[in-house]
């Protein structure tokens, strides 16, 4: 079954490379031009990924990004001519799963692209379901959800694999690089900063629901872990 991907750029020519080069790798394409044509869009049709610009009129990619956060966890690969630090944590924090700067290599992108899918694919296929009780978070692989008292906590894939990682593994500390290599699944060059955006992200929305409650802790230095001596079930 071929997979449906929204491009959403507000520069013709640019749009048109990226649908040629997806067009070429098998994937369905659908377009809007600004944040506005693409939430119409994303309403009236099953989208499994959007590749995003940042810099558009009536509705930007950031602001689109929050409104499709709301309800919806599809992956995004965000684009943008910034290339500053802050620009891409900006990207991030807003909920996208990855980021490229602009001009950008058509065959990188698709690649990026490949590697979403791959991490959908292999999160659909698993054979591990268990669920980890963290006080009162439960964490349900199968499911791929996390609730607080009921409650479900809306995280993005890559947030939820991070959360799984660590919850899996209690106790341990691991590094930035090792977490990107880990869930990204591709080797960590420059990823600190990508990984600390998460994390908040991660910490940011627990706190929302469970107010005081650190569930993952940083280790100076070193990385991020949880503690031992949470729940565990198969």
């Amino acid at each position: 079954m071929s997979h449906t991907i929204l491009i959403v750029d507000d520069d013709k020519e640019i749009a048109k490379l990226i649908e040629v080069y997806l067009m070429n790798e098998g994937y369905q394409i659908l377009q809007a031009r600004d944040g506005i044509e693409a939430l119409k869009v994303i309403a009236l049709n099953p989208v499994d990924l959007i590749v995003l610009d940042v810099m558009m009129p009536n509705m930007d990619g950031l602001e689109l990004c929050k409104q499709i956060r709301i309800d919806n966890q599809v992956p995004i690969l965000m684009l943008s001519a910034k290339v500053q630090d802050m620009d891409k944590i900006m990207g991030l924090m807003t909920g996208a799963d990855d980021y490229m700067s602009k001009p950008f290599n058509p065959l990188e992108l698709t690649a990026r692209v490949k590697a979403l899918f791959r991490r959908a694919n292999y999160k659909s296929f698993s054979k591990d379901s268990g669920i980890i009780q963290i006080h009162t978070l439960e964490i349900d692989k199968q499911s791929h959800q996390v609730t607080a008292g009921g409650k479900e906590i809306k995280l993005t894939s890559i947030e939820f694999d991070i959360l799984y990682l660590l919850a899996k593994n209690q106790g341990r500390v691991f590094s930035s690089e090792e977490i990107f290599e880990r869930v990204w699944k591709e080797e960590s060059i420059g990823s600190n900063k990508t990984v600390m955006v998460h994390i908040k992200n991660i910490r940011d929305k627990i706190e929302a629901a469970i107010p005081g409650e650190i569930v993952i802790q940083t280790v100076w230095g070193v990385g991020y872990k949880i503690e031992k001596g949470h729940l565990v079930y198969s």
